[in-house]
């Protein structure tokens, strides 16, 4: 039969059929994908972040508003909040939800859902802590990135270079936050440190007089200010007591460093985020959470403020005797895990778009 013999209707269902079938197709391209953020911390602290977020994101060929938008879910500090916060993200019905750096945020996200995927961005021992089966198959819906406990014998390491007959070292710590005794409690089990850890616990901010002055009261040589929100938002006050004590200080956040702390050690920001909406990418591809790798840091970032070490006549650590200025950088390499537990942290590929047809996420990182 002649097209031109065709009933009329019949012309028009192939024409809408033509028509519409390259848009239906283009709309699945382009969906928007609802990225949620949970996060212990404010929309200050935050900021930082979701610029870098939004940056490596762009450069994997996202669009801001039209192929991704960011839900906030910010406990501004109030860690009970956080398990109100990520049902809300499920009622928002998100695509994929980014927990804030440390373990709180993950704790809320994986009691809240099994099903939506949930990227880490920085947790303590993930495998410890129940998150994931193992780094190299993680199982379930979370991936990511965790830091090892080991930091915390970096940390200790530095300290010793500053002061060799270093023998106490206070370490403030929220007490909802119990993560942060574990970076450096099973530092201080080792006996080739012969350094005493004395925690002082912190709830809230009015806890912070009594809080210095049991600090005081320990005599100690060094003190450790844990990963937490409470203490970036008085990072002033922790400085200050720093200071007018006299101990090097070291803290798991580059403000405080700029804002006049002595020394930062921590997963450097950019990387961090860039390797986050790697996995981002990766899960949007379709690739299950569960067949990506955990990855640990091979690097992490050590941060000085010169102009406090000179005031306060403290001597840099050996690793960055070379910087310069009032605040300088140097990676610093931690020992590497035992072979195939995990990637680095560069480890996922550096695809840049999104297609769908893509492999998974570079190198099978088989248990041993």
């Amino acid at each position: 039969m002649s097209p031109l013999a065709l009933p009329l209707g019949r012309i028009v269902a192939i024409i809408l059929v033509l028509i519409i079938a390259p848009l239906s197709a283009e709309a699945q391209a382009t969906k928007t994908w609802r990225i949620g953020w949970l996060a212990l911390g404010s929309a200050a602290a935050a900021a930082p972040f979701m610029d870098a977020f939004r940056v490596a994101l762009r450069e994997l060929g996202w669009v801001a508003g039209r192929t991704f938008v960011l839900d906030m879910a910010l406990a501004e500090g109030h860690a009970d909040r956080l398990p109100v916060l990520a049902a809300q993200l499920l009622d928002h019905k998100v695509d994929v939800i980014i927990a804030g750096s440390g373990n709180a945020a993950v704790v809320a996200a994986k009691a809240a859902t099994n099903t939506v995927p949930i990227v880490m961005t920085g947790s303590i021992d993930a495998v410890e802590n129940g998150f994931v089966q193992s780094l190299a198959h993680p199982g379930g819906n979370i991936t990511g990135l965790s830091v090892p406990t080991e930091v915390g014998y970096k940390v200790i390491e530095l300290l010793r270079e500053l002061n060799p007959s270093l023998s106490r070292i206070v370490v403030f710590v929220r007490d909802t936050y119990p993560t942060a005794r574990r970076l450096t409690g099973k530092a201080g089990a080792l006996a080739r440190f012969r350094v005493i850890l004395n925690h002082v616990e912190v709830s809230e901010p009015a806890d912070l007089p009594r809080a210095f002055a049991a600090a005081r009261a320990l005599h100690a040589d060094a003190m450790i200010v844990g990963p937490d929100a409470l203490f970036l938002r008085e990072g002033e006050r922790m400085i200050e007591f720093a200071k007018s004590a006299r101990l090097p200080s070291v803290y798991f956040a580059q403000e405080m460093v700029e804002a006049g702390g002595f020394m930062c050690y921590s997963v450097g920001r950019v990387e961090v985020w860039r390797t986050a909406a790697r996995y981002v990418n990766q899960i949007a591809k379709g690739i299950k959470p569960a067949d990506l790798p955990v990855q640990q840091p091979s690097k992490l970032e050590l941060v000085l403020n010169m102009k406090t070490a000179q005031s306060n006549c403290l001597t840099r650590p050996a690793d960055a005797s070379h910087l310069t200025g009032p605040a300088s950088t140097r990676y610093v390499s931690l020992a590497r895990q035992r072979a195939g537990s995990a990637a680095s942290w560069a480890g996922l590929p550096r695809d840049g778009g999104r297609d769908h047809g893509s492999q998974g996420a570079g190198r099978d990182h088989r248990d041993r």
